[in-house]
């Protein structure tokens, strides 16, 4: 049950406390028609909450703190999961995640960004925002992946990549930029899953794909709607008419081109239901490997070139 609720969720709060107060009392007293009655009441104010939402309600509901993280996913598809750890290069990055998996016997190189669930957690995790040792920890185990003719699943969740002086110094534009590079030219299978946040090249470091498919409450763009409002108009406080503007959630990303799936979650969003979340991607990432596994590997790097060929190309008519 979620304990966290947003603006727009507010209404549920009174009928997720009423549930769970009669569902955690005494078995003599638990009334199952009340029970039922409410559920149905919660369900009913779901429909209507979740079928009008904006386009920066979407964004907040992408940075829900109960969403469903990268490990959150892996460790329910793929049990048999071990993290491997360092770029080789300066040392590990806690906000990026990777490491073997099988998911139903297929073997799967995971690589994903993660968020922490407090205070503690989030500093550990760096809030999810990636330094170029994390970027060089991805490439590393992406080329692991292709001499071992792994197929990689990279999951995206981020708010950006890490601005610090360190990161800076370190490189992070350049590891950004080679992870772009070397990733056009992997020859084995890219399958990209916004499963929260995506934003600039914080995403794009692991983003470059054969395919992207999206869940139905993340976002994707190339600055956040805070970002942009801040450059646009001074004001952060415009973050909502910013989103409108850039077209961030999956329909507008489908629409573009750029999205090749929008992946619907269980009513109430990723966070009421992270199970049957997990599965439903299981089953989603399952059937786009059987297809990309079948892709001659020498053509990989032409695919992937007329696929971000035609990303933003239109054509006027007189």
């Amino acid at each position: 049950m979620a304990e966290y609720y947003l603006e727009f969720e507010k209404s549920l709060k009174g009928i997720d406390e009423q549930i769970l107060e009669l569902e955690t009392g005494d078995d003599s007293n638990i009334n199952r028609t009340k029970i039922d009655e409410l559920k149905k009441k919660r369900d009913k104010e779901l429909k209507k909450i979740f079928s009008g939402m904006s386009r920066w309600e979407k964004v907040q509901l992408a940075r829900h703190p109960k969403r469903p993280f990268s490990l959150d996913y892996i460790m329910s598809m793929a049990p048999d999961f071990i993290e491997l750890h360092g770029d080789r290069y300066f040392s590990d990055d806690s906000a990026m995640i990777g490491g073997l998996g099988s998911i139903d016997g297929q073997s799967v190189m995971f690589i994903g960004q993660q968020k922490g669930r407090n205070t503690n957690e989030n500093i550990y995790r760096n809030f999810g925002m990636m330094r170029p040792e994390g970027y060089r920890k991805a490439l590393r185990l992406m080329k692991l992946a292709e001499k071992f003719n792994v197929p990689v699943v990279s999951l995206i969740d981020t708010p950006g990549a890490y601005p610090g002086i360190g990161a800076e110094e370190r490189g992070q534009g350049e590891a950004i930029a080679k992870n772009l590079l070397e990733m056009a030219r992997l020859q084995v299978p890219i399958l990209a899953i916004v499963i929260g946040e995506g934003a600039s090249g914080g995403a794009m470091g692991i983003g470059v794909c054969d395919k992207m498919i999206m869940l139905e409450n993340t976002w994707f763009s190339v600055i956040s709607p805070e970002g942009c409002a801040s450059i646009l108009w001074r004001d952060a406080s415009l973050a909502p008419k910013a989103a409108d503007a850039m077209k961030v959630i999956p329909n507008d990303l489908l629409e573009m081109g750029i999205c090749d799936e929008v992946i619907k979650e269980p009513l109430g969003g990723a966070h009421r239901n992270p199970g049957e979340t997990a599965t439903i991607l299981k089953n989603v990432i399952l059937k786009y490997l059987k297809e990309l596994l079948t892709i001659d590997p020498d053509t990989f790097l032409e695919n992937r070139i007329k696929r971000y060929d035609q990303i933003g190309v239109f054509k006027e008519h007189s």
